[in-house]
């Protein structure tokens, strides 16, 4: 018989409807939490596309009352969450409603963080650092990539500091999500590009995580292979339902998979990175994988083959060096041919912010659960490699 020692995990996902359509559910669903006003939380680039004009009409058609609140921008900055709470007490809401891409669900669990616990969102920095559960939350994602909307992360940055900070706690789990493909379909390229690879770094840095358990391997290798093949394809046909539906799938599978096994070296360093560059934080994923994979190989030789195998890779007869040379070229390609073409130097970063860069990174919550232990100077190394 096998070993069937497996030891105990608890897996935590929340209620989702996925489907065309599933955004018209929001009114629905806000009244099943027998809300009297919902604080619809969103940004100027959704709102304009529309995506919010449908939720609001859905609370409309429930005769739900709410407020907007969408004066937030990418890399939710903790003084907006902190805005959008004052706005939540002060309009007297009891549910909280997130229409949009990563930023916008973060900011939106932010807000239900501080609605219920009070302080700044910066003092819940950290593992299962909440005490009190937060508002209803309901998501309509609108981009495939960060699956804000079913995990028990959120990511808020500190501005003062120029550095992102991690919220893990089961707190912050929506209570429901409301998937629709049809959402991504106004994302530009670049957007898309970046997004998509983020949800494969997602998958991939699940999959080698040592928090990994055969649940979550599940969902990381079919993430891995929805977004690996359809990536290219969206950017090719942007309008293609069927390669929007596939990446939102991805996307949803890299989710289940990272919010319970959590993630690695490549977001603790984008955590960082992004923060101080305020850049966007799929893109930041994208410029650091590769570089990050080639540091972990050795340590998880066998999960990366298996990596390999869904991106599509033959490697029977190939050497380990071989391997590893060959899925790292595949990553390469692919996020160049989406258009991901940068370096860090050409993205604004100097050898010389490196050593503040790295002692953010080596304190994130995600280094933990990297497959190969690094010390401060293996990070400094890995974004001189980035360059």
């Amino acid at each position: 018989m096998g070993d069937v020692s497996e030891e105990l995990r608890k897996f935590l996902a929340p209620e989702y409807i996925y489907g065309l359509g599933a955004r018209f559910k929001a009114g629905q669903y806000a009244q099943n939490f027998q809300s009297q006003k919902a604080l619809v939380v969103s940004d100027p680039g959704v709102i304009s596309a529309g995506w919010a004009a449908d939720v609001l009409s859905s609370l409309e058609d429930e005769n739900l009352p709410y407020e907007v609140f969408s004066e937030l921008s990418s890399n939710p900055k903790s003084r907006e969450v902190m805005n959008g709470a004052d706005i939540y007490e002060s309009a007297e809401c009891d549910v909280i409603i997130a229409v949009g891409g990563g930023s916008v669900i973060d900011c939106a669990k932010g807000i239900g963080i501080v609605a219920s616990n009070g302080g700044n969102v910066l003092d819940y920095e950290g593992v299962d650092m909440i005490d009190l559960p937060s508002p209803p939350l309901i998501c309509i994602p609108t981009t495939a990539g960060t699956a804000a909307d079913v995990s028990q992360f959120a990511i808020i940055n500190n501005e003062i500091r120029k550095s992102k900070i991690a919220i893990i706690s089961k707190v912050v789990v929506p209570d429901i999500s409301l998937i629709d493909p049809e959402t991504t379909l106004t994302m530009d390229l670049y957007l898309t590009a970046c997004t998509g690879m983020d949800a494969l770094t997602h998958a991939i840095e699940a999959f080698v995580s040592n928090a990994s358990s055969p649940m979550t391997d599940l969902h990381a290798l079919q993430a891995i292979r929805l977004i690996s093949s359809n990536l290219e394809n969206t950017i090719l046909h942007p309008q293609n339902i069927e390669y929007r539906n596939n990446m939102m799938l991805g996307c949803l599978q890299s989710g289940l998979a990272f919010s319970n096994a959590s993630l690695g070296a490549v977001h603790a360093m984008a955590h960082s990175l992004g923060g101080y560059l305020d850049l966007p934080h799929g893109e930041c994923n994208s410029l650091l994988l590769d570089h990050v994979m080639r540091f972990n190989f050795t340590t998880s030789e066998d999960r990366f083959i298996q990596i390999g195998e869904q991106l599509n890779i033959p490697m029977k007869g190939l050497s380990s060096k071989q391997k590893s040379q060959a899925i790292l070229t595949r990553i390469e390609q692919l996020k160049k041919s989406v258009g991901i073409n940068w370096t860090l130097e050409k993205k604004g970063l100097h050898r010389t912010d490196i050593p503040t860069l790295s002692e953010f990174a080596i304190r994130d919550a995600c280094i933990v659960t990297n497959p190969r232990d690094a010390n401060q100077r293996d990070i400094e190394v890995i974004y001189e490699e980035a360059l």
